[in-house]
């Protein structure tokens, strides 16, 4: 299955056959937030996120419900850290985030002011 084709159907096969739905994407392993593409990913699920560049999916569960679009945290990060979205510093953690929990504008502000 191509990368396209995992992304748009937002499932992809695991290596034993299994389609596993993907609920979050992040393009490089670096990355340290993912972005959610199914709706309804609600605290307790256990979450697969594929990284693009690797072809690889790695779980997380979800510390908290998520809405389609947004971001979630792939590892703990404490207050100062860099947050890494698609290979690109997209800001500073101004709460500690665990993995798993909703990363956004309450936990997340951008360096340039």
């Amino acid at each position: 299955m191509s990368h396209a084709a995992a992304g748009a159907s937002s499932a992809t096969k695991a290596e034993g056959g299994e389609r596993r739905t993907i609920h979050i994407v992040l393009h490089e392993a670096k990355d340290t937030v993912g972005v959610a593409v199914v709706e309804g990913i609600k605290a307790g699920s256990q979450l697969n996120a594929w990284i693009m560049d690797e072809d690889e999916i790695v779980t997380v569960p979800a510390k908290q419900d998520i809405p389609i679009g947004h971001k979630v945290a792939l590892k703990d990060m404490k207050v100062g850290d860099t947050v890494f979205k698609y290979g690109v510093d997209i800001g500073k953690v101004v709460q500690s985030i665990t993995a798993g929990e909703h990363a956004h504008v309450h936990n997340i502000k951008t360096k340039r002011w």
